[in-house]
């Protein structure tokens, strides 16, 4: 607990042409003689959901141990320096005819998608939570993806729409929410921007102008009366705004270099897809670091990805090897993949945990559910479902265990009830619940 002697509105903004950037949690937000664990100040819990595809090779993700003190699966593995706030829930379930629409879309839902031209779900756990904690933020959720479905046409799979693969968040049951690809709108979005179009962006690049030298003035002036801690938890901010705009820079120029022999492509999206994942983690980190969201989703690849992993030794794209018709070498290459995705999740939570917020880090303050729509590559189906949570959730849960249910017994909704819980929606049913899962 500290004591702050000077007080900074928590709307405090630094403005500039074009440009408004929030601020990180600081001391002097908090009113003077105020601990700061009695005041709204307080970081409050943040939510954020990750979607893989295809499922996973589920004797190489489960723990052989239940309870605590489990020893963590070869594809888990990554995760086991965050053991503490660990919970893997194996066994639970989703609804729905096998495939890859029915995956994404059942996911957060727990609702059967409709097929035709028909689109009806169900408002999905991040948005529900959403209406309840993101009145009090630039935005109440925030939705990121790094593949879309652009070259399809019609339905997607199993005649259902696109809409179903496209996205895994839901406003209401009848509004998919889209996901932005593209880290360089993100940012504009984040930060404010006079470019308005893509015509604009350009022009924008090659003038070189920047979001922190817009708001050169804004800084100079915050910071003469801020404390030395408060300065230096400013500067780090700037500094992560700084270094993920020089990335944006970077990935567009390497777009417009390759503009002569290529078609053209959304400007900022790096070429290398596991820049494209770390760039869109920085900026996620960036989002909760301002306060500006305390929702995120994140959909890290798509249902039918082709997506190859040449440096992983994977030259086989990444739906082809999750049908690996139990082929060991096969099976192999899917579970590297899997393993692959949790070293990157793992990399973003290391930098959460870097990142102070009040007498602890955002990573103590977050809860992430971490998982994908479907189990078994093969067969396409919602049973055994591979989930993880992982987070300090402001000490609303304990971690280091595997809770691991029967079966068909359990719905995933019921996970998704206790989640929803957590952050303070006093609801007993959601989606197909039968009652909490208690963690």
């Amino acid at each position: 607990m500290f004591i702050t002697k000077k007080h900074l509105s928590r709307r405090t903004f630094l403005r500039g042409a074009g440009v408004t950037l929030t601020l990180p949690f600081l001391e002097a937000m908090v009113p003077a003689q105020t601990p700061l664990v009695r005041t709204a100040a307080n970081p409050n819990a943040k939510f954020g959901f990750i979607y893989v595809p295809m499922g996973s090779i589920m004797k190489q993700w489960t723990p052989e141990q239940e309870g605590a003190g489990f020893e963590f699966s070869p594809i888990l593995k990554p995760l086991e320096p965050f053991r503490n706030n660990v919970i893997v829930v194996t066994g639970l379930h989703n609804s729905g005819e096998p495939g890859h629409s029915v995956s994404s879309a059942t996911f957060l839902s727990g609702a059967i998608p409709h097929k035709g031209n028909v689109l009806k779900l169900n408002t999905t756990v991040d948005q529900v939570i959403a209406q309840k904690i993101g009145r009090d933020t630039t935005f109440p959720s925030m939705e990121f993806a790094t593949e879309d479905h652009s070259s399809h046409l019609g339905s997607c799979a199993g005649d259902y729409l696109c809409s179903y693969m496209s996205t895994f968040t839901w406003r209401t049951p009848t509004q998919p929410l889209p996901m932005e690809l593209n880290p360089r709108i993100v940012f504009e979005r984040m930060f404010g921007s006079d470019a308005a179009t893509n015509e604009e962006r350009t022009l924008q690049l090659n003038q070189n102008t920047s979001i922190l030298d817009a708001v050169t003035e804004s800084i100079k002036s915050l910071s003469k009366g801020l404390g030395q801690k408060d300065a230096a938890k400013l500067n780090e901010y700037l500094e992560n705004v700084r270094e993920i705009e020089r990335q944006i820079v970077q990935a567009e120029k390497q777009r417009a270099e390759h503009s002569l022999e290529a078609p053209e492509t959304p400007s900022g999206i790096p070429e290398d897809w596991v820049k494209h994942v770390k760039l869109m983690f920085d900026l996620q980190a960036l989002a909760f670091q301002g306060n500006m969201t305390r929702v995120q989703t994140f959909m890290l690849s798509r249902e039918l990805s082709t997506l190859s992993y040449p440096f992983l030794g994977v030259q086989d794209g990444h739906h082809p090897i999750s049908h690996n018709n139990n082929v060991p070498e096969q099976v192999a290459k899917k579970a590297k993949v899997d393993t692959f995705h949790l070293n990157l999740f793992s990399d973003y939570l290391r930098k959460l945990q870097s990142i102070q917020e009040g007498d602890g880090t955002v990573f103590d303050h977050v809860l992430y559910a971490y998982g994908s729509g479907m189990s078994n590559g093969n067969q396409h189906v919602h049973t055994n479902l591979p989930l993880v949570l992982v987070g300090g959730a402001a000490g609303a849960i304990r971690g280091n265990k595997h809770i691991k249910v029967k079966e068909g017994s359990t719905p995933a909704s019921n996970l998704w009830l206790t989640v929803i819980n957590t952050a303070g929606v006093n609801i007993n049913k959601y989606g197909e619940s039968t009652g909490r899962l208690e963690l």
